[in-house]
């Protein structure tokens, strides 16, 4: 009866033990030169501050805004994979669509170049 679920179940057993085993492994297969700037934190390519964030300075807005055109672009992939799967079910219909939806999205990603939100300065 649970024959069909042998394959799911050995792979989950097969990650977890690939994950057990990288983990246990790395520290005896890695390297072990150590320096000051690997030890130290990295915060995006901006040198540490002493301070805490929150009170202590401002967040740049590239990163909010970096952030904001991942989740815009990531969600354009969410709406274009189930078009590719379902393109010839939805004929001419789904292709006027998605060209709307694509057009509508390139819009935006022109006007966030134009404007600058791609250039860090």
């Amino acid at each position: 009866m649970l024959d069909p679920y042998l394959p799911l179940v050995l792979m989950f057993v097969l990650a977890g033990a690939f994950a057990l085993f990288s983990v246990t492994a790395a520290p005896y297969i890695g390297p072990r030169r150590y320096n000051r700037a690997k030890l130290d934190a990295y915060e995006c390519g901006i040198e540490p501050s002493p301070q805490p964030v929150v009170g202590g300075g401002r967040m740049p807005v590239a990163y909010y805004l970096t952030a904001m055109l991942f989740i815009l672009f990531d969600i354009e992939m969410v709406f274009l994979y189930p078009f590719a799967v379902s393109a010839d079910r939805l004929g001419l219909f789904g292709l006027v669509e998605i060209a709307l939806f694509v057009a509508t999205v390139g819009f935006a990603y022109a006007y966030v170049w134009r404007r600058g939100g791609l250039d860090w300065n």
